[in-house]
């Protein structure tokens, strides 16, 4: 059985060779994530060429991802480098820069501090390691009580869980590496640190400006994000559990019921979920991963992640490839548990709304058809990719074709479980674009001649916007 969940690697100075990123293709990297928050503009437009021609070169389709760094919130530098904070003392925090930050003021690069920030509201440093809990404002800044002590070192990143900040979602630096990104064609953008709904409004309508097809995936680090998932699902192209700043803003114990959650919430409106961070961080330094992230990677493909991604360990690890070969392996043994015990699909009828699209509920028949007549495969035929996301979310026990006249389409599905995408030119008659896929899939030995497929399309063929045919056939 082939592999249905992605793997995302995130490209860093251990993957910056043309040969190692094309060893990382043939582990089975799908999506290839350039972290903006790290790296020259020279470097990064070096490794999109560079995966564009490993790709060619091992002839497959790889997503590629820019993930831009986000309103990042830092202290100040801090007198002699460090400074003892000591649980129960009283300091004050400003955005105002002094000359240094020192035990009993702390400076921290955001100018809304003090007038966002209220009474009873923490602010966690380095990681969260250190915690403070503000009991007061004046004109010279916040008042705050040390909860967590510990050394406070320079620049260290500042996390500000019960606070709705008012920075705006993309900074000067976002802005100038999505018009890298843009003029680079990247295939997806992720945005950092989102809040609500306005904040993914704001990088869709930079991208409609540039009248670019880029999709956009909103990551959820922030307990607001989490509050506001619904609307953010209305207007993003998927999300990313992104564990680690959230695993600082919210209680740690609260993280896997969280990250069960989002992913659910994520396939009931057919939007890709990337579960990252740590997932095998041990291989950073390790040729072998623990067993306890081999659980990790694996329950967050049992709870139906359509990709898993690799930070660290394939940025800057020193097992790039191994890396990625274990997290296959993981995945595929997990994969094989989940449909030896699942009974059905994955969204049964009853979980689908009434008065949903024509679209989903095509879908849908279409995986129960395929079920039930032992179908090799269910293709589809989509324009925009919506299809091949509707049916992926049934999780059915046979691949997903995706067949588009879009070439951008054609790379964003990459991100998606359990799909395959081709590009074809679509036909003005219904029987000849059957035929067609008939013949990629005999090209490529993708069902053994003989066999049923399923296959959806809208009608007439070249229709926009909507599938409404269910057929099924033998590939001859």
């Amino acid at each position: 059985m082939s592999r249905r969940t992605k793997i995302v690697c995130t490209l860093g100075p251990a993957t910056t060779a043309l040969e190692t990123i094309r060893r990382l293709v043939a582990a089975g990297m799908d999506v290839a994530r350039m972290n903006f928050s790290h790296g020259s503009h020279e470097e990064h437009v070096e490794r999109v060429e560079r995966v564009r021609d490993a790709a060619q070169a091992e002839g497959k389709v790889v997503t590629i991802l820019q993930d831009l760094q986000g309103p990042k919130i830092r202290v100040g530098e801090v007198r002699n480098g460090s400074v003892m904070l000591r649980e129960g003392e009283e300091v004050q925090v400003t955005s105002t820069p002094p000359e240094e930050t020192t035990g009993d003021r702390i400076f921290i690069d955001y100018d809304s501090l003090v007038q966002d920030a209220r009474e009873g509201e923490r602010i966690l440093i380095d990681d969260g390691l250190l915690e403070l809990k503000v009991t007061g404002k004046d004109d010279s800044g916040l008042r705050a009580t040390v909860m967590e002590g510990g050394p406070l070192r320079s620049r260290k990143g500042v996390n500000l869980p019960d606070i709705r900040t008012s920075t705006p979602p993309m900074t000067e630096k976002d802005l100038k590496d999505l018009e890298l990104g843009l003029e680079l064609n990247v295939d997806t953008v992720a945005l950092s640190f989102v809040q609500e709904r306005s904040d993914v409004e704001a990088l869709v309508h930079r991208i409609n400006e540039k009248d670019k097809n880029t999709s956009v995936i909103a990551k959820i680090e922030k307990p607001q994000a989490v509050r506001n998932l619904d609307a953010i699902l209305e207007v993003t192209d998927g999300i990313m559990v992104a564990r680690g700043d959230l695993g600082i803003e919210m209680p740690m114990e609260e993280v896997p019921g969280t990250q069960k959650r989002l992913i659910r919430s994520g396939m009931e409106e057919a939007k890709p979920v990337i579960t990252a961070t740590q997932m095998l961080e041990s291989m950073v330094e390790d040729p072998r991963p623990t067993r306890a992230e081999a659980s990790d990677v694996a329950n967050a493909v049992l709870d139906g992640s359509d990709a898993v991604m690799l930070s660290a360990e394939t940025a800057v690890g020193e097992h790039p490839v191994r890396v990625v070969e274990a997290m296959n392996q993981i995945i595929r043994q997990a994969e094989e548990y989940w449909y030896e015990q699942r009974r059905s699909l994955t969204m049964a009828p009853e979980q689908l709304e009434r008065g949903e699209n024509v679209t989903d509920s095509v879908s849908f028949t279409a995986c129960r058809l395929a079920e039930q007549v032992g179908a090799e495969a269910v293709c589809c035929l989509t324009n925009s990719g919506a299809t091949a996301r509707a049916i992926a979310r049934h999780r059915p026990s046979m691949p997903v074709y995706a067949f588009t006249d879009n070439q951008r389409v054609v790379a964003q599905l990459g991100l998606l479980w359990g799909t395959e995408a081709f590009y074809i030119p679509f036909q003005q008659d219904t029987d000849q674009g059957i035929a067609r896929v008939h013949s990629v899939l005999h090209e490529h030995e993708l069902v053994e001649p003989g066999s049923k497929v399923v296959i959806t399309v809208g009608m007439p063929l070249p229709a926009r916007g909507g599938t409404n045919t269910v057929h099924v056939s033998s590939v001859k």
